[in-house]
């Protein structure tokens, strides 16, 4: 399984930018796929996800509103669009597949693969 993002950059607060990550050896449609993002120091966090049926989308509350997460099967490719970008967004951002029975969407823990992860840095 490999996962890779790409998209990430330098904005201006208030801007946007679109993430994408492409997966490969794995049959896309059958996972769970979801967005996190991690600062110097501090320990991954969640941020957005789909859930096994593709049917129920999951926000970080704290991107709700702002930000989209899609996916395009045909393509093996999940995206993440962010609008109205804060400062407080700086963080590299990873893409992971989900593999877990329970849920728990928004755990690290519930995650198998991961990207290597793509920096986004959003300027005051």
């Amino acid at each position: 399984v490999q996962l890779v993002e790409s998209g990430g950059g330098l904005v201006q607060a208030g801007g946007s930018l679109s993430l994408s990550c492409l997966a490969s050896g794995l049959t896309f449609s059958w996972f769970a796929m979801g967005w996190f993002r991690q600062t110097p120091g501090n320990e991954r966090e969640f941020v957005a996800a789909f859930d096994w049926g593709g049917r129920q989308i999951y926000y970080a509350a704290s991107v709700k509103g702002r930000f989209t997460i899609s996916r395009d099967n045909a393509k093996s490719t999940l995206y993440l669009q962010m609008n109205k970008l804060k400062p407080e967004d700086t963080a590299v951002y990873y893409c992971a597949r989900h593999n877990d029975h329970d849920g728990n969407y928004n755990l690290t823990s519930a995650y198998d693969h991961w990207g290597q992860g793509t920096q986004v840095t959003v300027s005051p």
